[in-house]
């Protein structure tokens, strides 16, 4: 699953390293209900 979701950041011009921090930083206290703010594609808009 992970090689999957590092193939989605470098499909969308994503820093694998830098997606991977940021989530892991985060997911312990980000609501289940909005888990999927956190995938690649979704992640990537609310950082610009």
């Amino acid at each position: 699953m992970l090689y999957s979701l590092i193939g989605t950041c470098k499909l969308h011009n994503i820093n694998p390293s830098l997606w991977l921090k940021d989530v892991l930083t985060v997911i312990n206290d980000h609501p289940i209900n909005r888990i999927k703010e956190l995938l690649p594609h979704i992640w990537i808009t609310k950082q610009k």
